[in-house]
């Protein structure tokens, strides 16, 4: 059996469901789709409560938020299907082969990524240019770009893997805010051998946000990554392979003073109609600086 595990928060699932739901009935194998809410707010659980009548699906809303690691665990345990279908709820599925094209290369010691993409035209509200902006141009990456390195380039957004080995690995559940979890994730299939299989069998990712949210966002993910690298896991990050750098460089002193003063100036650049992904780069690299440099 193929289990569907669609962790929610805050977004209308009811779509997504509805198409998987149509795709499914063509499928050779037994699935399910487990939907878990968590701690969205009321007018979001309201709109997904319709996907409760649906066959084959099992909604649930959790009393209290669990975080991003947690509740993705407890989907994998409550599942009943020998295989595992990770999907972000802010997804669109872009053509009717999605689920086929991972039914037919179910193997027992494999993980599929299928990728994400954006879509083509920008989005008409400016707010969520920098979102589609970045997500295009660093995430959306073809199977065969992301084969030359596959456990870097390993997102958590859309993948199938086996039960067994996913309740050996697990997600790292102190990680408890957004960001890194994938990068977490992937480095413990590279350490016990699981190979990855990459596919252009893509989501869309539809959930753009505010760039003061996506902003947000990142400083989460900085911390998290902070927290990991303290902590001694040995991340190979674009991010990290620059704050290295400035360590041979013996900069690690002067350079967070200078981009502490330079960061409001490229925050507003952020904001603009023309932001610029180098400079995103030298803010992240900001945010990090700081956040190794506290006790």
């Amino acid at each position: 059996m193929l289990s569907i595990l669609i962790p929610i928060f805050n977004f209308d699932i009811r779509p997504l469901v509805q198409r998987l739901c149509l795709l499914g009935q063509n499928l050779s194998v037994e699935w399910e789709i487990r939907c878990y809410d968590d701690g969205s707010e009321e007018d979001w659980k309201k709109k997904n409560r319709e996907i409760k009548g649906l066959g084959r699906v099992h909604y649930q809303e959790l009393p209290q938020n669990l975080g991003r690691s947690r509740i993705r665990n407890l989907l994998a345990e409550e599942a009943q299907g020998d295989y595992l279908l990770f999907l972000d709820c802010d997804s669109e599925v872009p053509d009717d082969a999605f689920l086929y094209r991972y039914a037919e290369l179910l193997r027992p010691n494999t993980l599929l990524y299928g990728g994400r993409i954006y879509q083509a035209a920008p989005p008409a509200d400016p707010a969520l240019y920098f979102h589609w902006l970045y997500g295009s141009k660093r995430e959306a990456i073809p199977a065969a770009e992301r084969r030359a390195q596959p456990y870097r380039s390993f997102m958590t957004n859309n993948f199938l893997i086996p039960t067994a080995i996913f309740l050996q690995i697990r997600f790292d559940e102190r990680l408890l805010q957004y960001g890194h979890e994938d990068t977490l994730f992937g480095m413990q299939l590279e350490k016990k051998g699981i190979r990855i299989q990459h596919l252009d069998n893509p989501l869309i990712h539809a959930g753009l946000e505010p760039v003061g949210v996506f902003l947000s966002k990142t400083r989460q993910g900085i911390q998290n990554l902070a927290f990991l690298y303290r902590s001694g896991y040995h991340i190979d990050t674009r991010l990290l392979r620059f704050y290295k750098q400035a360590e041979r460089l013996k900069l690690t002193a002067i350079l967070p003073w200078v981009l502490r003063v330079f960061r409001p100036i490229i925050s507003r650049q952020l904001f603009s109609s023309k932001p610029s992904l180098r400079l995103f780069d030298l803010y992240k690299l900001s945010l990090l600086l700081d956040e190794l440099q506290r006790k």
